[in-house]
């Protein structure tokens, strides 16, 4: 087993089809398919079933893939750490759902500890890769968040990947509309006055993700329902299609992306609790520490 054996069996877990997969990885279907047959020999599992229809993970595929995603995380952490050609520089990465205030913390960071030389990353993604990116140790500290519908999930989570949370705050649940629709004057509104108009929600797109929304109302039964994995994606459908997002009232007026959104408090309750993570008994970076700093200049609870 080696490491491209590993990355190829990811990919083509996330494509779904050993044709598309072969493309992405520039490696012809035949010699994937064979380094894939070579593995699950060596392990002595089946990680694909192969039907006429396509391919899909088994049970113990799965399994192999939940270990599979931290040995390649782990190689690219230590590949870039120590074979870039910027491995004398700083470190520091953040991986976040899709808020703001986490951004200008990152960069308040940086202008307050004003280091020489460095390579910081931060992640605005999607809940899954949050908890994987700090458990896998990818990044120092996440910033998630859960709803009464998926708060069991979440604890549990948290937990599997080894993962501490620590709130900062709680927000009521808002419907954000663009400027000029109908509706914007309303200063409380029903999620089923809603109904004739498109929700947009960030794809959190992946096996048993339902419940990992970073959005309330997870278990709505929404009519019309968008899915986008870019912010300001979801702002050009909203106000091209007079469509609608629930989220938690936080709109920046610094952000030019969200400007044109105006906020209506929701009559439904679902609450979001909002908080940072870190990956429990690890030893955080003068950056790690530095970040919590900031983050906690936002702390309400």
């Amino acid at each position: 087993m080696n490491i491209t054996q590993i990355k190829y069996v990811l990919e083509v877990a996330a494509a779904s089809s050993m044709r598309e997969a072969s493309t992405r990885l520039y490696v012809s279907q035949p010699a994937l398919s064979a380094s894939i047959r070579d593995l699950e020999n060596e392990l002595g599992i089946v990680i694909f079933d192969r039907t006429n229809k396509g391919i899909t993970l088994t049970d113990a595929g799965r399994e192999f893939i939940t270990y599979a995603k931290k040995a390649v995380s782990q190689y690219e952490i230590l590949e870039d750490r120590y074979l870039s050609r910027d491995s004398r520089k700083e470190r520091f990465s953040v991986s976040t759902q899709h808020y703001n205030f986490p951004i200008k913390a990152f960069t308040d960071l940086i202008k307050r500890m004003d280091p020489k030389e460095y390579v910081f990353s931060i992640h605005e993604t999607k809940t899954r890769e949050v908890l994987e990116d700090v458990g896998s140790m990818k990044s120092e500290v996440g910033v998630i968040s859960f709803s009464g519908s998926s708060e069991a999930l979440l604890r549990k989570l948290f937990r599997d990947y080894q993962l501490e949370f620590v709130p900062l705050m709680q927000r009521e649940t808002y419907i954000y509309v663009w400027k000029g629709h109908p509706l914007e004057h309303r200063e409380e509104i029903s999620i089923e006055e809603m109904k004739g108009y498109p929700c947009v929600s960030f794809d959190q797109s992946g096996e048993g993700n339902f419940y990992l929304t970073e959005e309330a109302m997870a278990d709505y039964d929404f009519d019309k329902m968008i899915k986008s994995d870019d912010r300001a994606t979801s702002m050009e459908i909203i106000a091209e299609l007079g469509g609608y997002a629930v989220g938690s009232g936080m709109l920046s007026g610094d952000d030019a992306i969200l400007k044109g959104l105006v906020g209506i408090k929701m009559k439904e309750e679902d609450p979001l609790i909002i908080g940072y993570i870190t990956r429990i008994g690890s030893s955080l970076t003068k950056y790690g520490e530095a970040y919590i700093e900031e983050l906690l200049k936002y702390k309400e609870l």
